[in-house]
């Protein structure tokens, strides 16, 4: 039997340690899942209810892997039901590449079934189009791929595999040597300049992005962070990036933070921006940099760097950047006054993440339903957020002391936590992992369960259910009144229900006394798990009005 295209492309991923591989079959690949079929030794195939199921928990394979995560679609649909994957990867830095079977190459240009020109699709969204027009150089454009995934800042990349390139011959070619990402270290000069502002600095800040926890560089963060004695704040769904049961931690950034944190920040003179793209979220829609603050901005990519006027931008990845500050302040000793700013900063933070100061009017309150999750969860649990003001309450009262344990959208998606929730148990087996998602985004891509329940990964779920579409609700009122309030009430299953007909478990909770015996039981109970929290929509938020 000939060599394939997909035998190729299978033998690629495996000699480039790539075990798995998430989506929906699709009858333009069939040679690419034959392979997977006779490679099931080595190559795990999982299959997703839906495309969008697949990318996401791909996405999260590769946040916690630190390989690229694979997503196969077919074309047309497949890879349209998947797009939503490729633009939150983009903009959470993740290495996702998504393997789209394509129409045959006779076809290409003739509007032939389900066709879609990737190239401009994705052109825009991806780091890379790659589309290997032989069987035979398969190989080499998967390990192009695999490559630019994790060169320089992490991002998506797709692969168009047209259906007879998969199916033809490949011959007998070598597979392609693997690769190593090459590490990019920091400037001699920007360093010195850096040094000299962070040591002068009345009330420096820390601020640690999406590449910190990728390199796992918190360790190193600490230890800077002590030396100089500066605050340090997580942005936005990053607060893993550093204890948050650190002395240093001063909080994660919301959507519109408290008035402590926008108090800090407004005393901070120095910011040294790690391993973050200065989002929208985290930077207040770019301008929470002030004219007065010196920014020293540390990442790997030259086109982020050139959206900021920083006193010194740094080409760096976060690890030899860190390592080389902390070098070059060897013998610093940080001023009383420093650390009795980040002393008092701290002291605010803490009063703020202990529940007991938001109004609820409903009968479950869900700081304390947060509290209690925080302590029954192993410490390394990781926790998997979707999008929605829900999530605030998971980002106020969760504690993230080790890393690895926060995955979410930072694009907002919604969506991400049940198929999350997946990726992140196949890549982390034996830990606890958490999703946790309003009952908007659980209806979007809660099938996913089944994935759970089909594949023997034990996630835990937990649907905050108030009925309404929060933030949205939120917007109208503020803009319009009480009563401009429209077309955002949801209605929704029954889903402890739901939880059983797929083969979880399923616990229900209408008062905070009961979420913790709730949530015990379905730590204790060993697959899938839901417990179902019935909130009150006048419960929304733990921060102030939604200002998106």
């Amino acid at each position: 039997m000939p060599r394939t295209g997909g035998d190729a492309l299978v033998d690629t991923l495996i000699a480039h340690g790539i075990d798995a591989a998430f989506g929906v079959a699709g009858e333009s690949y069939l040679a690419v899942l034959e392979a997977m079929r006779r490679n099931r030794n080595a190559f795990r195939w999982l299959p997703c209810r839906h495309e969008s199921g697949g990318a996401f928990a791909a996405d999260a394979y590769a946040r916690f892997t630190r390989r690229p995560g694979l997503v196969m679609v077919t074309r047309g649909p497949g890879a349209g039901n998947a797009a939503v994957a490729m633009h939150s990867a983009a903009q959470d830095s993740i290495p996702l590449v998504m393997a789209i079977g394509h129409v045959p190459t006779r076809d290409k240009g003739l509007e032939a079934f389900q066709e879609i020109d990737y190239h401009q699709m994705f052109g825009k969204i991806a780091k890379a189009v790659i589309e290997p027009e032989a069987p035979d150089l398969v190989g080499a454009s998967t390990a192009r791929a695999l490559r630019l995934a994790v060169a320089g800042r992490p991002g998506p990349v797709v692969l168009v595999l047209p259906r007879d390139v998969t199916e033809g011959d490949a011959g007998d070619k070598p597979l392609p040597r693997v690769g190593r990402r090459a590490p990019a270290g920091a400037d001699p000069a920007a360093l010195a300049e850096a040094a000299t502002l962070l040591r002068g600095a009345r009330a420096p800040m820390i601020l640690v992005g999406e590449l910190v926890n990728w390199e796992q560089a918190q360790a190193e963060v600490v230890a800077l962070a002590e030396a100089l004695g500066a605050g340090v704040m997580a942005a936005y769904r990053c607060a893993h990036s550093f204890p948050s049961d650190h002395p240093a931690y001063l909080g994660h950034i919301e959507l519109n933070g408290p008035p402590y944190q926008k108090k800090q920040w407004a005393e901070a003179d120095v910011v040294l921006a790690l391993g973050t793209r200065l989002d929208g979220a985290t930077a207040g829609r770019h301008t929470a940099i002030r004219p007065d603050q010196a920014l020293v901005h540390v990442y790997p990519d030259p086109t982020v760097l050139a959206r900021f006027t920083a006193a010194v931008p740094m080409l760096s990845d976060v690890k030899p950047a860190v390592a080389a500050l902390r070098a070059a302040l060897a013998g610093f000793a940080p001023p009383p006054d420093r650390l009795a700013w980040r002393q008092e900063a701290r002291a605010r933070h803490e009063r703020f993440v202990t529940p007991g100061d938001v109004p609820i009017q409903g009968a479950v309150d869900m700081a304390r339903v947060v509290a209690e999750m925080g302590r029954l969860a192993p410490a390394d649990a990781t926790v998997v957020t979707d999008s929605g003001t829900f999530a605030r309450w998971v980002h106020r009262y969760h504690p993230y002391a080790r890393p690895d344990t926060q995955a979410g959208s930072a694009a907002g998606s919604m969506g991400y936590a049940v198929p999350g929730a997946v990726g992140a148990q196949l890549a982390r087996p034996g830990k606890t992992v958490i999703a946790v998602a309003g009952d908007g985004g659980f209806q979007m891509t809660g099938q996913e369960l089944m994935t759970a329940v089909d594949n023997g990964l034990p996630i835990k779920v937990i649907v905050a259910d108030n009925g309404v579409w929060g933030s949205i609700m939120q917007s109208q009122r503020g803009k319009y009144g009480a009563e401009g309030a429209f077309g955002t009430t949801l209605a929704a299953p029954d889903f402890v229900r739901l939880a059983e007909g797929y083969g979880a478990a399923g616990f229900r909770v209408e008062r905070t006394e009961e979420f913790a015996p709730a949530f015990a039981a379905a730590l204790k109970h060993d697959g899938p798990a839901l417990v179902h929290v019935k909130t009150d929509p006048r419960d929304i938020t733990p921060f102030g009005p939604w200002d998106p």
